[in-house]
């Protein structure tokens, strides 16, 4: 009787143990996977300015995430190519450094950047409820004015001023770090 109730328990540890082993395997692959998934990223082609004030620069990583590696910084006032966005982060290339500064792609954070509005010697430019020059007129932002920028798709900048939130057509923004006409 007890040989068989060794041999029982036997069997259980190691079914025990297999059970364990293939838990652990499993958790470990589903995380991984989750982990390896790919950004989900909107196109875009828009200038920006970095308006970070951090002296050290605005951290520029590998991938959307604060806890993701820091590849280079960007000095406050250099301008940037946005060539897409996924959530509160864009995707940045091209910063226009003459000496040093960060050279390659990276992620941003969205708040780190701004643009401004052009205007052409008008009164203004026109604020569109979506990114298209069909849609509804939302408002209207004077020429060369500092705006937020809180996201874009394609070539238009979607930002806000004085609390109202719509989109500037490419000919209207201005991301570059001096003033535009």
């Amino acid at each position: 009787m007890a040989k068989k109730a060794n041999k029982t328990a036997s069997k259980l540890t190691v079914g025990l143990a297999l059970a364990s082993m293939s838990w652990v395997i499993n958790t470990g692959t589903a995380n991984l996977s989750v982990l390896a998934q790919p950004v989900n990223e909107k196109k875009c082609d828009i200038s920006a300015v970095v308006i970070d004030k951090d002296p050290q620069g605005l951290n520029v990583r590998s991938s959307p995430s604060s806890n993701s590696r820091i590849l280079g910084k960007i000095p406050t006032y250099e301008s940037v190519e946005i060539i897409a966005s996924s959530g509160n982060w864009v995707k940045i290339t091209n910063a226009y450094r003459e000496i040093g500064g960060f050279q390659g792609t990276g992620w941003v954070f969205l708040s780190m950047l701004g643009t401004a509005t052009r205007g052409y010697e008008t009164n203004g430019v026109n604020l569109y409820a979506s990114p298209s020059q069909q849609s509804r007129k939302i408002a209207r932002v004077p020429r060369r004015t500092d705006v937020k920028l809180i996201g874009c798709q394609g070539q238009w900048a979607q930002i806000e001023y004085r609390g109202v939130k719509g989109w500037l057509k490419s000919d209207d923004q201005c991301g570059v770090g001096t003033t535009c006409s």
